[in-house]
């Protein structure tokens, strides 16, 4: 039902890079060098996503280039940046930023364990760079031990505690991973629940008008059982203060409507249901207004009262 996609899974993807940390002389020679560097790697992938975008949109018309000559293409481009990078490892080996970004390069190319190998050297030369342990903990949320994300998100957090993307990352793994969490913390499955939505409060402190932030929040009272209706209600109407546009707007409308229908509060999903006006959301709309007349008709023909909201 939900108008995008959960939240536990679309953010635990997206952040696999670090948060850059402005902590060299701009004016050191091997600082200026390294800043090219980064501004190669950007330009690069620029380039390549343009030219994977071009591609489509040929397709579409019955032309452009094979997969096999796309992807040739794509890693003639990208081995420039990765011999770029590979040179001045040679000779600044003990670079650690250096390290990290060209982990989060190797990463993206879904070359894993190199990349985790210079994240590791990354820690091992500077140990209070927090970007260091997110990235890391990404990867151990996604390929295990799970309990080292974990222990990673907490390291990032304790060295820099006003960085939301960290609270955001670690909420979304301990939700994923209620098990784990439950294991490593010693809790059951309410407390871990609410360790998870601490966090992400904590992440929109921090980011207030983060209207991805909000929705993710709001995403994970879908997966919580009993069902609390009040705090999920909560939580989107913070979303709908915060939406960016109309479209997104209405998908929270769509959510709202969700939560008020099933706990009775049937004229109040009525008017969240009116203001969708997109065509987008037209399946959504009309599913929900079948199961408000249907809930409708049924309490009214026995006479019940409108369920209470449950927590």
């Amino acid at each position: 039902m939900a108008t995008n996609q959960p939240a536990a899974v679309s953010n635990f993807v997206a952040r696999t890079t670090g948060i850059s940390l402005a902590v060299a002389d701009p004016n050191d020679p091997v600082e200026k060098e390294y800043k090219k560097l980064l501004e190669l790697d950007d330009v690069a992938q620029e380039e390549v996503d343009k030219w994977i975008r071009d591609d489509t949109a040929f397709h579409e018309q019955g032309a452009g280039l094979t997969e096999a000559a796309q992807r040739a293409r794509v890693e003639q481009r990208l081995k420039l940046v990765r011999d770029a990078y590979e040179d001045f490892l040679r000779r600044h080996p003990d670079h650690a930023r250096a390290h990290l970004a060209y982990g989060s390069f190797l990463h993206d190319l879904h070359d894993e364990e190199e990349g985790v190998a210079h994240w590791e050297k990354a820690r091992e030369l500077d140990p209070k760079n927090p970007a260091v342990w997110n990235n890391l903990a990404n990867h151990y949320g996604h390929r295990s031990p799970v309990s080292k994300a974990f222990e990673y998100y907490a390291k990032a957090i304790d060295l820099n505690p006003r960085e939301p993307v960290y609270y955001q990352n670690f909420a979304t793994s301990v939700f994923l991973f209620r098990q784990d969490a439950m294991e490593f913390y010693k809790i059951d499955e309410q407390q871990v629940f609410n360790k998870s939505l601490e966090l992400y409060r904590q992440a929109l402190k921090l980011d207030s008008n983060n209207f991805v932030l909000a929705t993710d929040l709001a995403q994970t009272y879908y997966g919580i059982k009993p069902v609390r209706t009040d705090d999920a209600i909560a939580a989107w109407e913070y979303a709908l203060k915060v939406a960016p546009n109309d479209t997104d707007r209405e998908g929270v409308y769509l959510h709202l409507a969700r939560f008020k229908l099933n706990a009775g509060h049937f004229g109040e999903a009525r008017q969240h249901l009116d203001s969708v006006t997109n065509e987008v959301y037209g399946v959504l709309k009309k599913r929900l207004l079948r199961n408000l007349e249907k809930q409708e008709a049924e309490t009214n023909g026995t006479n019940a009262p409108a369920a209470s909201p449950t927590k």
